[in-house]
């Protein structure tokens, strides 16, 4: 039986936010202070996008089967969504507390071709939990 549960779904959501952001984070410690001054910041940033694709879909494999097994696309879709508006707000406000910048001066300061890449990869966070369950087409054995 596939059912959406709020109270899972939001539960869900949050732990792919911590676990995606906690793995950007430690990787943005290696990046911009060793990477990104060697080979450039669009480069660097370029560069950490496989790695975060990785720590996606594992984040999202370990969360489908921890909290949402049977859980139908709503809820899929929820997660992603929510976990993405959890992640956009973290990056933000990371930027403005850190950085010292406005949410429009971040913005426009990305690169046009690591920044568009980024896009690519919110949308693929945002769709993971869905994605993950279409491939499989059968609910998740532990």
């Amino acid at each position: 039986m596939r059912t959406f549960s709020p109270c899972k779904a939001l539960r869900a959501a949050v732990v792919y936010f911590a676990l995606v952001f906690g793995a950007g984070f430690l990787l943005g410690l290696i990046r911009v202070p060793f990477v990104a001054p060697r080979i450039g910041e669009r480069y660097a940033e370029l560069a950490e996008m496989p790695l975060m694709f990785l720590a996606i879909y594992f984040a999202s494999r370990f969360v489908r089967r921890k909290y949402v097994q049977y859980t139908d696309s709503v809820g899929l879709i929820a997660i992603g969504v929510i976990a993405l508006l959890l992640l956009v707000g973290a990056e933000l406000l990371v930027a403005v507390l850190l950085a010292g910048r406005g949410i429009g001066e971040y913005i426009s300061s990305r690169d046009p071709v690591s920044g568009s890449v980024y896009l690519l990869m919110l949308l693929a966070f945002a769709a993971m939990p869905w994605l993950q369950a279409q491939w499989s087409r059968a609910p998740l054995e532990r």
